[in-house]
């Protein structure tokens, strides 16, 4: 990972690259850290870091800084490895397209767990505000952290909605 470090740091002056805990672009700082390679213990993990890496620049480079709708932060992670899988070409890396989609899972299986509905289970989409779902079942509105990493627990309260009569036709 030195090498690719080292690398991505000539061919990208304008970024800064620290080593941190994780592997992890932070906007705020605009700063790429990354794990010390000595921390790094197997030949696989090296190969992971690598990744890792690349994937956290392509955030950098693409700009990313927040996002206000869940599905956004899906959309950010699958351009940020996008841009990962270009970088790799460059520097004669594969990306194992396993390991992407296992990373992507992670965030796939974040959204579907936000959108359950704590009421009824239906699976629902978040609301305009961004910061609310709303069961189109049983009208439960529900909001859930900002935190990407929090567990999905959600404060809910049954709303009272109107309910369209029903004729003995059966339509409204």
């Amino acid at each position: 990972m030195r090498l690719l470090l080292e690398a991505l740091q000539i061919r990208f002056p304008q970024l800064r690259f620290t080593p941190g805990k994780t592997f992890v672009w932070s906007p705020e700082t605009g700063e790429v850290f990354y794990k010390e390679p000595e921390t790094v213990n197997t030949e696989t993990s090296h190969e992971q870091a690598n990744w890792s890496l690349l994937h956290e620049t392509g955030h950098a480079l693409l700009g990313h800084t927040s996002y206000q709708a869940d599905i956004q932060l899906v959309k950010l992670e699958v351009a940020a490895w996008e841009k990962a899988k270009a970088l790799a070409k460059d520097f004669d890396i594969v990306i194992n397209e396993d390991h992407i989609q296992d990373c992507l899972d992670t965030y796939r299986d974040w959204l579907h767990r936000r959108s359950i509905c704590p009421t009824c289970t239906t699976k629902c989409l978040q609301q305009s505000d961004m910061r609310h779902y709303r069961c189109f079942n049983c009208h439960t509105v529900w909001k859930v952290t900002s935190n990407r990493f929090a567990r999905p627990y959600r404060a809910h309260k049954a709303l009272q909605v109107p309910q369209p009569l029903v004729h003995a036709s059966g339509l409204s």
